[in-house]
């Protein structure tokens, strides 16, 4: 029926243990050599006339992570005002911090003011921001008109996606530029996830297309989407394969244009999705009977790890039995909220289908590891349902040590803000 138990990414039974040990269970843990995997992948992306890695830190933006990748040589892409001043608090520089948001945060100016790249998504915000610094130099997000992606929920190209000014527009977009004596300095396409190389050639030039419009462009970013394999029959982005008929198009491009363009990218899940798992406890076992399942019930959930629930993404599991028994059984894994939809186990692109896995045989106190949870996990959860404290996080170091780099949220301070009515 399923796939054959799947052992751990990294975590070995002996780490796991000193990790629950130390820090109790749920708990992310990142692998520092597979983050410097990652660095070191994007880094070599193939460019033509130079390139600047952006780590989109939506993907996970706990400060120690951003703290490497910056150390690395990476700049940071953010989605939101609140993550760029996340960012900043680290003593990351604004003018390494580039904004792409569907929300132009209202203090846009000042934090333009102190260096921040901002990109106008909409042709709302392109006239806000010209009518702030009539003038100035700006960058805008385009959608293409095409996109890729496993779901209509992970592609954010096409006409089916807000993010971005719809190419059709670009008349309107070229007026309020005109209108405020701007200058459109660099030009961002966002496709989606997906890793067919044929698609990011074909989005690469129409994006070039898009640079024509605008003579004064010299950076175009051609933002993230770079898919991973968390599963054994997954098919990942390899960044050479997909990188050299980009920088091909970019050197054609140069020779008809003499504009030699400097390429951005924005990886996220490539660079943290494997570099981290998901430690948890098996906290029950329970069957509904010889016409139902078998449930495995985890300390964990929707709290930790939404994506199984929102569009029924697969993820790696695995069980480190305490006391092996040599045997497999087919488990349906669930998490501990009080809620229908907490699945781990969907089948694969059908959140409300449960479809088993082949896991070595469990009992109560058993750890449990859900592989590929770097990327949309620790950043994108339910967070205090049902009043679950957020998860710790740690890092395991060169030498095997596991460093913790985020606490375990104290209870109280899920209600520190409210209010209570007078008596």
């Amino acid at each position: 029926m399923s796939q054959e138990p799947l052992q751990p990414r990294f975590l070995s039974p002996a780490v796991a243990e000193t990790i629950r040990a130390r820090h109790g269970t749920p708990v992310f843990v990142y692998d520092l050599a597979s983050l410097r995997r990652g660095i070191d992948g994007m880094l070599g992306f193939p460019n033509a006339f130079g390139l600047t890695v952006r780590y989109a830190m939506k993907a996970s933006p706990t400060g120690a992570l951003l703290q490497l990748f910056t150390n690395a040589g990476l700049h940071i892409d953010a989605s939101s005002g609140h993550e760029v001043h996340r960012a900043a608090r680290l003593g990351i520089p604004h003018n390494k911090i580039s904004l792409s948001s569907q929300e132009l945060p209202e203090d846009f100016a000042e934090l333009h003011g102190r260096g921040l790249h901002i990109n106008a998504c909409s042709l709302n915000q392109l006239d806000r921001f010209g009518a702030q610094f009539p003038g100035g130099a700006v960058g805008l997000r385009f959608n293409p008109g095409a996109g890729s992606g496993g779901n209509n929920r992970t592609n954010v190209g096409g006409p089916s996606s807000s993010f971005g000014i719809w190419h059709e527009w670009i008349g309107q977009a070229r007026e309020i530029v005109a209108r405020h004596r701007l200058k459109v300095v660099r030009i961002h396409t966002h496709i989606g996830s997906g890793s067919d190389p044929e698609v990011w050639q074909r989005v690469s030039g129409m994006s070039l297309d898009l640079v024509r419009q605008f003579p004064e462009v010299t950076v175009l970013n051609l933002g993230g989407g770079y898919k991973v394999a968390r599963m054994p029959n997954e098919k990942a982005t390899d960044p050479q394969v997909i990188g050299e008929p980009v920088a091909e198009k970019f050197r054609e491009f140069a020779r008809e244009t003499g504009r030699k363009i400097h390429l951005e990218i924005e990886p996220g899940t490539f660079l943290v999705a494997n570099a981290c798992s998901l430690l948890t406890t098996v906290q029950d076992v329970v069957s509904t009977g010889d016409d139902g399942h078998e449930f495995l019930k985890l300390d964990s959930g929707m709290t930790e790890i939404l994506r199984p629930s929102l569009y029924g993404a697969q993820h790696p599991i695995s069980i480190l039995p305490k006391s092996p028994t040599g045997r497999a059984r087919d488990y349906i894994v669930v998490g501990h909220c009080c809620e229908s939809g907490d699945i781990l186990t969907p089948a694969p692109g059908e959140p409300e289908q449960l479809h088993p896995r082949r896991l070595a045989e469990a009992a109560i106190g058993d750890l449990c590891v859900i592989d590929g949870a770097g990327a949309y996990c620790a950043g994108m959860s339910a967070k205090n349902y049902n009043s679950f404290p957020e998860a710790a996080e740690v890092l395991v170091d060169d030498s095997g040590e596991p460093r913790l780099i985020r606490k375990r949220q104290p209870l109280e301070q899920i209600w520190q803000n409210e209010i209570p009515l007078p008596e």
